[in-house]
């Protein structure tokens, strides 16, 4: 993938994750797991040629993505708040016309500037960063990005990832209104302006727990 900003993209994720890992602090309370939910029809059944952590420009085409670009960081933690790293982040999502890079997706084609799918690994901090879009709704559901983790030594998490702007659609949704309040707010973030214009013009930050159960204790 060739662009003017993704070497800058892809070091500026890695010096975040330098300086959160030798940052001190107090011992740490339990955090919540992050709460699974199901992968839905469209994860990939082939992964595209270009799947590294920029959706929003792929490989041999000219113009990027359709849509907002979003900025979209955070880190991979245990309960006890230790950083896990070296494991798999995945996240995919329909493009900004609300079509899945899917064969049973019947809204087919989907943009071909927009990857839909990406992946990357985790810091020692325990931090991952993607540049993709901000998600759009389709019929039946909200606005959502599909997120995956998994590694050595852990049960995959599955989940989703939802918008606090969008409280109304949130209401509707039925996959949103079946979790628990306290599960709801831990898969919803909120949005700001990006600090690199030149790069998104959104930021969101999620961060995902992996509880106990799945790693086996």
């Amino acid at each position: 993938m060739q662009f003017s900003g993704r070497r800058k993209f892809l070091t500026g994720a890695c010096a975040l994750g330098g300086l959160l890992a030798g940052w001190p602090g107090p011992a740490r309370a339990a955090l919540m797991p992050t709460p699974r939910q199901t992968p839905g029809p469209f994860y990939p059944q082939r992964l595209p040629l270009d799947s590294d952590n920029d959706l929003y420009r792929v490989a041999g085409q000219i113009e990027p993505a359709a849509g907002v670009p979003l900025d979209l960081s955070g880190r991979v933690l245990t309960e006890d708040g230790r950083p896990m790293a070296g494991v798999l982040v995945e996240i995919w999502q329909c493009d900004a016309s609300g079509r899945y890079h899917h064969p049973r997706d019947p809204r087919a084609p989907a943009d071909p500037g927009f990857q839909g799918y990406g992946r990357n690994q985790t810091l020692e901090s325990g931090d991952y960063r993607f540049r993709t879009i901000r998600p759009v709704p389709y019929p039946g559901r909200t606005p959502h990005i599909h997120v995956s983790v998994s590694g050595p030594g852990m049960a995959r998490l599955t989940t989703q990832l939802y918008l606090a702007e969008e409280a109304e659609r949130n209401a509707r949704d039925l996959l949103y209104r079946r979790l628990g309040a306290n599960s709801r707010q831990a898969v919803t973030i909120a949005l700001t302006p990006a600090a690199d214009p030149d790069l998104a013009q959104l930021a969101g930050r999620f961060d995902l727990v992996i509880g106990r159960a799945l790693l086996g204790g």
